[in-house]
């Protein structure tokens, strides 16, 4: 019998499952009783903890096995796990997955969301699972990183054991099976990744519609590549750097604002001096706005003419499949922008803060009816929303009216393969320079965001990330004076 197929044997321990902080952060015990956490140059506070709390805080540098929520737990117990927790909903902790045998680390989940929290699922001998088609093995350097767009958080792995493991799992294993082998890795680290969605559960006996298995409709519509494009280059999922931050300065030079001119025969075109047109007059005054007025708001009529001017349904038809006679009808609209197979998969979102007529709230644009609808949100939240908005300007405050762009994104992976993402993201462009377009006409100011936290619409919302979610976001108001172009 070959070696993969021996039987375990039996009674082996169960691997352990340790909190430890994110080496990048340290702990600080204040003289009142106070802890606080520093992290790239940031302090948190966490509240006041007993004194042996504080004392058993230095292990959390090693690890401490999470604590148990039972009632019988002591003070102590019950106090270290509130650190645990303050520290798990910021984020800044990881969680090591060891051998109980030899200490051995199996693998490292670094969350990729704030309120990460292990879970441990059952999983019965009899149950079938598979590897998500959303999961994927790479190098980080000089480490192996588990990961998928789904997932809460990543996975480091530290025993190559495991790596051999996980390849297995791309076609579906009965857990019974995975238990006789020499490799298994004991039914904690399975039930993390489970709990993650790297892992997933199937019907042993439908194993012809994988592509279904996980659980929702709507994620048969994505594509592996788009749904990560998706999750890795918007805030909310995920714990890398972001942004602006020159990550290759002092390695590579800049390139030029202006392309070399290339050696071939020059032709010189005529240049105009003058604004030979309505269109020309507006893309010259286009520029980006960040500092508005708050004395001198925004109004609803004013918001009123930029949507219909900008995003407003114009008509609505329906037409059968092409290159099918026997395909449903589908819908189509035409709107002031161009758009992928007109297909219009994007919906506006405001956020106001400050609109003269209008008041303050959450709403959704029915581009068909002219109309906005309110939705309830918490005041966190929507706070959070024109903050992080701010933030990402570089602004001293809040735009009027915060306008994130969403993309129903079935709307257009349903027809294009491959490209869905790709066109979502065109359709974006020529959409926010419509907006700029309209503002300018309006004598409003407008400025182009270029990150969103998908998360935090998702809570706002109550939609899944993958169903409908944010894909750009745009600031208008009204501004305080001449800007420079951009």
């Amino acid at each position: 019998m070959p070696a993969s197929t021996k039987r375990r044997p039996q009674g082996t321990a169960p691997a352990t499952l340790l909190a430890r902080l994110n080496p990048r952060v340290a702990l600080e015990a204040q003289a009142d009783g106070n802890m606080a956490a520093h992290f790239d140059g940031y302090s948190e506070r966490l509240g006041q903890f007993s004194a042996e709390a504080a004392e058993r805080a230095p292990e959390l540098r090693t690890g401490i096995a999470l604590p148990s929520t039972s009632p019988e737990a002591d003070i102590t117990e019950r106090g270290v796990e509130r650190l645990i927790r303050q520290l798990a909903r910021r984020g800044l902790l990881e969680y090591c997955v060891r051998r109980a045998r030899d200490g051995r680390e199996m693998a490292v989940i670094e969350p990729q969301i704030p309120d990460y929290w292990p879970q441990t699922p059952k999983l019965g001998d009899a149950e079938t699972i598979v590897l998500s088609r959303f999961a994927y093995l790479r190098r980080r350097g000089t480490e192996m990183v588990l990961e998928s767009p789904r997932a809460g958080a990543l996975f480091r792995i530290c025993d190559p054991v495991i790596a051999a493991l996980l390849t297995t799992l791309a076609t579906p294993q009965k857990i019974s099976r995975l238990r006789r082998r020499d490799d298994y890795p004991g039914p904690a680290l399975l039930a993390l990744l489970l709990d993650c969605q790297i892992v997933i559960r199937i019907d042993a006996a439908r194993r012809d519609v994988l592509r279904r298995a996980e659980g929702d409709d709507s994620l048969v519509l994505w594509d592996f590549h788009d749904l990560l494009f998706h999750a890795r280059s918007t805030e909310g999922r995920q714990a890398n750097p972001l942004g602006g931050l020159y990550p290759h300065a002092g390695m590579i030079a800049p390139l030029p604002a202006v392309r070399p001119a290339w050696s071939g025969k020059v032709i010189k075109l005529q240049q105009l001096d003058d604004v030979a047109s309505p269109l020309d007059d507006l893309l010259r005054k286009r520029h980006s706005t960040r500092d508005f007025n708050d004395q001198k708001p925004v109004t609803l009529a004013e918001l009123s003419a930029f949507l219909d001017g900008a995003a407003r349904v114009r008509s609505n038809w329906s037409s059968k499949l092409e290159f099918a006679d026997d395909g449903p009808d589908v819908e189509y609209t035409s709107r002031p922008y161009p758009a992928a197979g007109s297909a219009y998969e994007l919906e506006l979102y405001l956020a106001v803060a400050n609109c003269e007529g209008l008041e303050a709230g959450f709403y959704h644009y029915d581009a068909d009816a002219h109309a906005l609808s309110a939705i309830d949100v918490h005041p966190q939240q929507f706070d959070a929303m024109l903050q992080g908005a701010a933030f990402a300007m570089d602004a001293p405050s809040p735009p009027h009216v915060l306008i994130t762009i969403a993309a129903r994104f079935g709307r257009i992976s349903w027809k294009y393969s491959a490209i869905a993402y790709a066109l979502i993201l065109k359709d974006v462009g020529v959409l926010t320079q419509t907006l700029y377009m309209k503002a300018t006409d309006l004598e409003l100011g407008g400025c182009a965001i270029g990150t969103t936290n998908i998360d935090l619409f998702a809570k706002m919302t109550g939609l899944d990330f993958h169903v409908e979610g944010p894909v750009g976001q745009f600031a208008l108001g009204r501004g305080m004076g001449p800007s420079p172009s951009e």
